[in-house]
């Protein structure tokens, strides 16, 4: 059965938006394209009519993650009297976005895979860290320190995942906020 141009450009984007979760949730690897399509509610089938391959989808659910990513952290901002890195660090380093790995941070979750990747992906990461960097340090704050706060945010959410629901995770995240 033929579907509308429409339809198609709807499912392609659940896919892309469920790819985006899973991925972040269970790693590139962690998730193959029968189950990948099966939550998205369509047939293994119908992958190979709007991608590529995985690694095609790889790329498009990065790209649209760290994109939710950034507008996230863009809000976040907006919504605060603080500055910026005082304002994304309290939202970052919360217990909800320790415990939110399939909606949370894309460069905690998948960093470290992106390299197997290849370069588009990695291009990828390249662009959004560009990006929020820049959000980071406002109109005139210090790259270096923006790099830092980053770098230590995200591996203080990399660590207190990995120690799961205890004490040290707690002390991770709380030792990598900032302090006043």
């Amino acid at each position: 059965m033929r579907v509308s141009r429409e339809v198609a450009e709807e499912n392609r984007k659940r896919v892309v938006e469920t790819a985006g979760r899973l991925f972040r949730q269970h790693g590139y690897d962690g998730i193959g394209v029968a189950t990948l399509m099966k939550a998205a509610g369509l047939t293994q089938g119908g992958f190979y009519k709007q991608f590529e391959d995985k690694s095609a989808l790889a790329a498009e659910a990065t790209e649209t993650a760290l994109a939710e990513n950034r507008k996230m952290w863009e809000d976040v901002i907006a919504a605060s009297d603080a500055a910026p890195g005082e304002a994304i660090a309290r939202w970052y380093l919360s217990p909800s976005h320790v415990h939110t790995a399939a909606e949370g941070c894309c460069f905690a979750a998948l960093a470290a895979e992106a390299p197997r990747q290849g370069e588009k992906v990695q291009s990828i990461f390249r662009e959004a860290l560009e990006a929020s960097l820049q959000l980071l340090t406002g109109p005139d704050g210090d790259r270096e320190e923006a790099m830092r706060q980053l770098s230590t945010m995200v591996g203080a959410l990399v660590l207190a995942r990995a120690a799961g629901s205890d004490a040290l995770a707690k002390e991770l995240i709380e030792a990598a906020k900032p302090k006043s």
